[in-house]
């Protein structure tokens, strides 16, 4: 599955700013020239002056703008998103472009202010009203994903046209995702190639990272594993975990190259490491089958269970038989201390796997391992309390237990829901009581 580029990024790029203007700019040539010496303290002192709104004077939009840089990248001063936003925004409303962008990025990313969507939409129409390519992307960003404004493909789209005209990467980026996944426009993998290609060959890792899974599905071209390759290195060059994903994945299979479990380990972990739950999974499978390894039910359950946090449901459905077949590691795990076997235990007792069946037992543990913060053991605490299972029902209890799994996977679907029902049958008084419970847990 092609995957979208994280979002807002808050890139700073100086001197590419300042292409020659008609207006005077007062002293932000000499704060320019300083700065590129990495002379901070003249920089600053040149823009300051010429960027004072004192006497009524609007000051210096390009003095303002560069303030407001230098307090956002703590360049001679110390690091203040409050301070960089009020030289941005006095710049913006002067008509700076760039400022504009910024100003709306700061809206978009929660820094020096709180985040406005609609706000960040204002700024970003007006910066890309006047050409600016960052803007222009942001703003197809917005529409794509329904920040401020409904979701719409169709102006998405425009607005990649227009940066991606302007040579920005993520935007040939993003329209290479939309004509691959037919979003706003027919599904087309030549196109998606073309887009996608440019992007990549600007160094883009995420584009050359897709490039790589369009050559191994052969889709708009034919499969071709020394393109695979090729595409897949730059990326992992550049620390992109797809692409790490992918390399373990083709030493593993040995498609294209000859089949080598030890280099698939090392790019398994290296994307494993960052959160790539397919690659976690994969490890899980690679400790349990003993593949390029000894066979380790401890690394097993550490991979598949990562995995399975993150969504994964073939992990989650491997954990309970590598719990039976590991319950005396447990026991010694969990009596140490270890959230993970403590959960793993309590999973054992409530499903009856080598041992009686025992959800008294099977409480006694998980209420050890959410009192850690793990989040799995959290989840059935907050069922059992819910259901009255094991323990007395309380309606508290469950709405603080399924809270704190939301905190750490806001999309869950079982936590929310069960959030969502169990708040229906509480008290005004009862949901005050779990909310504060909920602000004040910490993990023991």
């Amino acid at each position: 599955m092609i995957r979208e580029r994280a979002y807002f990024p808050g890139i700073l790029r100086f001197l590419a700013f300042f292409a020659p203007l008609p207006a005077l700019w007062g002293d932000c040539p000499s704060g320019l020239a300083a700065l590129a010496k990495n002379d901070y303290p003249t920089a600053l002192k040149q823009f300051t002056v010429s960027a004072s709104t004192s006497s009524g004077n609007k000051g210096d939009s390009c003095s303002q703008f560069n303030l407001g840089s230098m307090y956002e990248q703590a360049q001679g001063v110390p690091q203040n998103y409050q301070e960089a936003l009020k030289w941005y925004r006095l710049a913006a409303e002067a008509g700076h472009g760039e400022a504009q962008r910024r100003v709306a990025s700061m809206y978009a990313d929660n820094e020096g202010v709180t985040r406005d969507y609609n706000e960040a939409l204002k700024w970003f129409r007006l910066a890309a009203d006047q050409g600016i390519a960052e803007a222009q992307y942001n703003l197809g960003l917005m529409y794509h994903d329904g920040h401020g404004v409904p979701r719409d493909y169709s102006e998405a789209l425009k607005w990649f046209r227009l940066a991606a005209g302007q040579g920005s990467a993520d935007a040939q980026y993003n329209l290479g995702v939309m004509y691959h996944e037919g979003r706003g426009v027919p599904q087309d993998y030549k196109e998606a190639l073309q887009w996608l290609r440019l992007a990549a060959g600007q160094g883009n890792a995420q584009a050359q990272s897709n490039l790589a899974v369009m050559y191994i599905n052969g889709e708009g071209v034919a499969q071709d594993y020394n393109e695979v390759l090729k595409w897949l290195r730059l990326a992992a060059d550049q620390g992109d975990p797809q692409a790490e994903f992918g390399l373990g994945d083709v030493y593993d299979q040995g498609q294209g190259v000859p089949q080598d479990h030890n280099e698939a380990l090392k790019w398994y972990r290296l994307a494993a490491a960052k959160g790539f739950s397919a690659a976690q999974h994969n490890l899980g499978a690679m400790y349990n089958q003993g593949q390029g390894v000894p066979r380790d039910n401890k690394e097993a359950i550490k991979w598949y269970r990562l995995a399975a946090d993150q969504g994964d449901p073939e992990a989650r459905k491997i954990l309970p038989s590598l719990y039976k077949e590991s319950v005396e590691w447990l026991r010694v795990a969990a009596g140490q201390g270890l959230a993970l076997a403590q959960n793993g235990l309590g999973v054992i007792y409530a499903q009856g796997l080598g041992v009686p069946e025992d959800i008294k037992e099977a409480v006694k543990w998980w209420q050890l391992a959410a009192n850690q913060g793990d989040a799995d053991a959290q989840a059935s605490l907050a069922f059992l309390y819910e259901l009255g299972n094991g323990v007395k029902q309380d309606y508290v209890q469950a709405y603080l237990w399924y809270s704190l799994v939301v905190a750490a996977y806001a999309e869950d679907a079982n936590a929310l829901e069960g959030r969502r029902a169990v708040s229906k049958k509480m008290t005004p008084a009862q949901l005050s009581e779990a909310q504060a419970l909920v602000d004040n847990w910490k993990p023991k």
